[in-house]
């Protein structure tokens, strides 16, 4: 059993503590198909650890917390996640207590093609043993409800053959379970009704699902995420059962990679530079 505490130290901020067990972890690396790690965190993987459980009375129709943080801009409000960046500075160890400390760090407020759009950063600091580990920096966006359909993606032409590779199938099954790993009660992952009340043809797949898969290329292929910033942007919604790919980017593997969907279009992009 998990032990976990929360403790909401003020409104700009909550601290969670708990144990990072390792059954997390070799959760994580069935459904990715990985290597179960045996004494530490490999990065990026801390995103099935440190969650936030709200009750069930705390959701929206939309299946995200109407409340802390961050917490919706009004009410309808549809969220996307957009990209981040994750600076490690070391490896978490699996088997001992760890804290995070979230807090805003950054808002705006725009005019789209589409209506009123929020711009929220939030960001996560992760320590262990008094040690700050991890700096983890997610970037939201909220939309009006009746802002339309998602613009199409466009394949990219070039479409150059990468060297590297990794490649993940993705269907309704391994969409439940990655959300159920993240604590993600988003519906537009596993309803399809709502997907397409929210603008989309299917079901998504994860925006955090894929920048995860761009940083195990790199892990995998030995250029390590340890003591550098892993960015990431989600550049267009994957949508449906399907393989995605993820190669080098187009300065090779060590500044970064991408994902591209079934038909060619990249989701993803990502970069990889000194922290």
């Amino acid at each position: 059993m998990t032990d976990i505490e929360q403790t909401p130290v003020a409104p700009e901020q909550v601290v969670l503590t708990e144990l990072l067990v390792p059954q997390q972890a070799a959760a994580l690396a069935g459904v990715i198909g990985a290597e179960v790690p045996s004494s530490t965190l490999p990065p990026l993987w801390h995103w099935v650890h440190l969650l936030e459980r709200r009750p069930q009375a705390d959701l929206g129709p939309d299946g995200h917390p109407t409340s802390g943080l961050p917490a919706p801009p009004g009410p309808g409000r549809r969220r996307m996640f957009a990209g981040g960046r994750v600076t490690t500075y070391g490896e978490l160890r699996l088997g001992e207590e760890a804290t995070r400390t979230t807090r805003v760090v950054a808002s705006q407020e725009k005019q789209g093609r589409t209506g009123p759009l929020s711009f929220v950063t939030v960001r996560h600091e992760i320590t262990q043993g008094g040690e700050l580990l991890v700096v983890d920096e997610n970037d939201i966006v909220y939309r009006a409800a009746d802002s339309g359909s998602l613009p199409p993606a466009r394949p990219d032409d070039e479409n150059p053959a990468r060297a590297a590779r990794l490649d993940l199938t993705v269907d309704e099954a391994l969409l439940f379970r990655f959300s159920a790993l993240t604590y993600n009660a988003h519906r537009i992952h596993y309803d399809h009704a709502w997907a397409r009340q929210e603008g989309y043809a299917d079901l998504v797949v994860h925006g955090p699902l894929q920048a995860l898969m761009m940083g195990e290329l790199q892990r995998r292929a030995g250029d390590g995420l340890v003591g550098r910033t892993f960015g990431y942007r989600l550049v267009a919604p994957m949508v449906g059962p399907q393989t995605m790919s993820v190669v080098a980017g187009a300065d090779g593997l060590a500044a970064g990679a991408e994902v591209r969907d079934a038909h060619g279009v990249v989701t993803a992009t990502s970069t990889l530079v000194p922290a």
